[in-house]
């Protein structure tokens, strides 16, 4: 599919220099890089490494009834555990021993050391400045992610399966699942729970390719079972177990956090996706052909990926209902400050061509290569955030119920998690060659 000197990521350590790839978390709802930039942990990807020490942990010593006071002893130790308290007076407690075989990487909100992947709750349209500074503000209200979210194991050997749990442990090696906690002994006489509001996964039918199709949301447990929706995000009941399913993600999965939806890209399917080079290539040759504004005549142009979010006087405008492709006109509104075209964006406006009302937008291409399905050229455009993708990967999005709030779902563009509207979501664009 791509020129030989692509960038594909080798999943052998067949390079001491290099350490093995497991794969790559990639936020949805940001272009390639988080508003200020990327910065240490707080990035809009993650890219899971084989460790120079193994890092992961196991189940070992279950006590069963333990009081408080002697929980707190057991969990002061310098080892991991999981607490769980089904009364005042009696907790249970899981230690957890090393494990040599595998990797272990932590998510969450929180700052604090164990914390591998720090994400925090993703705005809307964040990125997008419309010729301004940026809306690089984070929300204001509470955030439902939690500070240690979920924890993710990874085999060190072939072929690096990757499986998903529920929670984090803390700064003091420890997982706490207070009174009010959702949690279960199994019929094994093993202990189990959920999360405040809920780890939720969802598995791509036929991978992340062409042919893929939207699995069904399930959330995952404490343990990594695999259990159906609860009725809503935080209810104590916990839905029924699918023992047909696993917690091992794919390539494709899609982890959602409560707040913020994580996209697993294993290093394997990372190889035959398009790079940022290759989506550059893609905007120079659309660039190439010199599309024109059939109004004004003059000449079109994406701008350049470092620009991606910023205005230019050349940008492709379109009409969200006939999909033609103009460039920015006013509509005898002449000598309009620059800050006044904001008003402008998405505002509706009977198009020149054929006459359709329609929102008016301006078009963004789509940095974030992971998001891709395929490397054809650039040709739809998500509604109504205006964002430019190729055909596979807007009609795939646009078939994806993400989790929004706490208990509802809604197709959202990947590159800024606007909802989507219209009738599919995204439109095929028309433009116009140059007339020489």
């Amino acid at each position: 599919m791509f020129s030989p000197d692509q960038e594909n990521i080798s999943t052998t350590p067949a390079s001491t220099k290099v350490p093995v790839k497991y794969g790559e978390l990639i936020v949805l709802g940001y272009n390639g890089s988080l508003p200020n930039g990327d910065r240490g942990r707080r990035k809009s990807r993650f890219a899971l490494c084989r460790r120079p020490k193994a890092s992961g942990v196991k189940p070992s010593t279950v006590h069963v009834a333990c009081t408080p006071q002697a929980a707190k002893a057991i969990s002061n130790k310098d080892q991991h555990s999981i607490s769980y308290t089904l009364s005042r007076a009696q907790t249970v407690v899981v230690e957890y021993t090393h494990d040599s075989n595998t990797d272990m990487f932590q998510i969450g909100r929180s700052t604090e050391s164990p914390i591998d992947f720090v994400v925090t709750d993703t705005v809307p349209g964040s990125q997008q400045s419309h010729g301004g500074e940026g809306q690089t503000q984070t929300q204001s209200i509470q955030s439902t992610i939690s500070r240690f979210a979920c924890r993710i194991i990874c085999q060190r050997s072939p072929p690096y399966t990757a499986r998903i749990y529920a929670a984090g442990f803390d700064s003091s090696k420890n997982i706490f699942l207070g009174e009010k906690a959702a949690k279960w002994r199994t019929q094994d006489g093993q202990m189990d729970g959920l999360t405040t509001n809920g780890v939720l996964v969802m598995h791509p039918r036929h991978g992340f390719t062409q042919d893929s199709k939207p699995g069904v949301w399930r959330e995952i447990s404490v343990c990594g079972k695999v259990f159906t929706l609860r009725e809503t995000r935080s209810a104590q009941q916990r839905g029924k177990m699918v023992e047909s399913e696993s917690q091992e993600l794919v390539d494709g999965s899609l982890i959602d956090l409560c707040g913020a939806t994580l996209l697993w890209r294993t290093a394997e399917g990372l190889s035959r996706t398009p790079t940022v080079k290759h989506l550059e290539a893609l905007r120079q040759e659309l660039n190439a052909g010199r599309p024109q504004c059939p109004v004004g005549f003059n000449t079109l142009a994406f701008p350049s990926l470092r620009r991606k979010e910023i205005l230019d006087e050349k940008q492709p405008w379109a009409y969200l209902r006939c999909g033609h492709v103009h460039g920015y006109h006013a509509w005898g509104g002449q000598g309009r400050e620059p800050e006044d075209e904001v008003v402008e964006v998405g505002r509706e406006r009977e198009c020149p061509m054929c006459r359709t009302r329609g929102p008016y937008v301006p078009l963004w291409l789509g940095c974030e290569a992971g998001f891709y399905l395929d490397a054809a050229p650039p040709t739809h455009a998500f509604s109504p955030c205006g964002h430019v993708c190729s055909e596979k990967t807007a009609a795939f999005w646009s078939q994806i119920p993400l989790p929004h709030g706490t208990h509802t779902f809604h197709a959202a563009c990947p590159f800024c998690v606007h909802q989507l509207a219209g009738e599919s979501g995204y439109l095929r664009l028309i433009f116009q060659g140059p007339l020489d």
